[in-house]
């Protein structure tokens, strides 16, 4: 197989780039391509660092390829195969300290992203003849679930007001942003109507991809209690640049660095912090702990209780989606939850009735209400393979 460093874009020729222009950009990768890092300026450039930076994008396949079938399609074959059925069973373990369910022998919940899935596994996942699967996910749960527990104001609006919240977040972090959706440069969000195939004007997530893609994982990392000096390293910038960022970040929402402060303070003083539904995780005491160990109670004391209590959630779902005596009555089952996603199998037949059930038991999974102050968003599709319904 031949690698091709350059831009695709490249590809499709521009009337006023010049012929040369295109020939020397294709012999000559960019220089500062993160699939190579420095391998072209290492192996001095021209035809021999061209044949390295082609040698590590090799190898970098092959260990991904690799990785991909130790990983994820090993473990799937031989003995945790039912002969009777065809079936694979993997054990659940309940007895995690955040309280998030994990599996073992094997895995089924660690399956490759949909976007690093090149051999598409979750295809191998079928239903049986007649049935389908339908797949529910929460959206965003756990910064719902901050938001709620931190009674943040501007992250409660945003959840109301719906649509993407990390470009929302995107926008109040950056000024810029903030001014080219007042003047009408870019839009938010765009709901089509009939007839419309392209918005008036770029998306903010089009328009401002970085910045976007930054407000995403701050949101999550936020949520983590990872701090400038591992955001620093993610993104690549000084930790003054990653602390700026998070310091825009956590303007208008105040609230939720009050609330991380009081879970620090609370693992300190009691060595311990609590879910949503009171399941306590403790700590060691942090008098005589080493910096570094010091930063992982406090981590930890910050994760617990968002990470526990998106587990409260997804737990208590799965009960009202286990009692639902329509769903019995349809025929319908739960196979398997993956964190903040669940599957289950029935005939298709009612496959649509059955979804509709699955998202209002998600919706409200406290015995038919939602405690939270804000809303639980859920998708859900139905298909005859896993991959097609995610």
């Amino acid at each position: 197989m031949d690698y091709d460093f350059i831009d695709n874009e490249l590809d499709e020729k521009d009337d006023d780039v010049d012929d040369d222009e295109v020939a020397e950009a294709k012999t000559k990768p960019v220089a500062n391509n993160s699939d190579y890092g420095t391998a072209y300026v290492a192996f001095g450039g021209g035809s021999e660092g061209h044949e390295a930076c082609h040698a590590i994008a090799a190898l970098c396949e092959v260990c991904s390829i690799d990785s991909l079938i130790s990983n994820f399609i090993l473990p799937l074959q031989g003995s945790h195969i039912s002969g009777k059925n065809g079936r694979i069973h993997c054990s659940l373990n309940i007895n995690t300290e955040t309280g998030r369910l994990s599996a073992r022998r094997p895995n089924l919940q660690n399956q490759p992203a949909l976007e690093k899935d090149r051999y598409k596994i979750r295809q191998g996942f079928i239903a049986a003849p007649g049935n389908s699967l339908i797949v529910a996910d929460y959206g965003q749960l756990e910064l719902r679930i901050l938001a709620h527990l931190a009674e943040c104001k501007s992250m409660l609006d945003a959840f109301e007001a719906g649509g993407d919240f990390h470009s929302r977040t995107a926008m109040n972090m950056y000024p810029y942003i903030r001014d080219a959706i007042d003047r009408k440069q870019v839009l938010l969000e765009w709901h089509p109507q009939p007839g419309q195939e392209t918005p008036p004007v770029p998306l903010l997530k089009d328009m401002y991809a970085s910045e976007r893609r930054k407000a995403k994982m701050l949101n999550f990392s936020i949520a983590y209690g990872k701090t400038p000096v591992g955001l620093a390293r993610d993104w690549k910038v000084s930790v003054n640049e990653a602390k700026e960022t998070v310091k825009r970040w956590y303007n208008g929402r105040e609230e939720v660095l009050r609330w991380q402060e009081a879970r620090k303070k609370e693992a300190r003083s009691i060595g311990c912090v609590y879910t949503l539904l009171g399941r306590a995780r403790t700590f060691p005491s942090t008098k005589n702990a080493t910096p570094s160990h010091r930063g992982h109670i406090e981590r930890a004391a910050i994760n617990t209780p968002v990470q526990g209590s998106a587990a409260d959630v997804a737990m208590c779902a799965m009960l009202e989606i286990s009692k639902n005596a329509r769903l019995r009555e349809l025929g319908w089952k739960l196979l398997l939850q993956v964190h903040d996603e669940v599957i289950l199998e029935g005939p298709t037949e009612s496959a649509e009735v059955a979804k509709a059930i699955v998202v209002d038991c998600m919706s409200k999974p406290f015995d038919g209400k939602n405690i939270l102050k804000v809303g639980l968003s859920v998708d859900a599709k139905f298909a005859q393979n896993w991959y097609s319904a995610k």
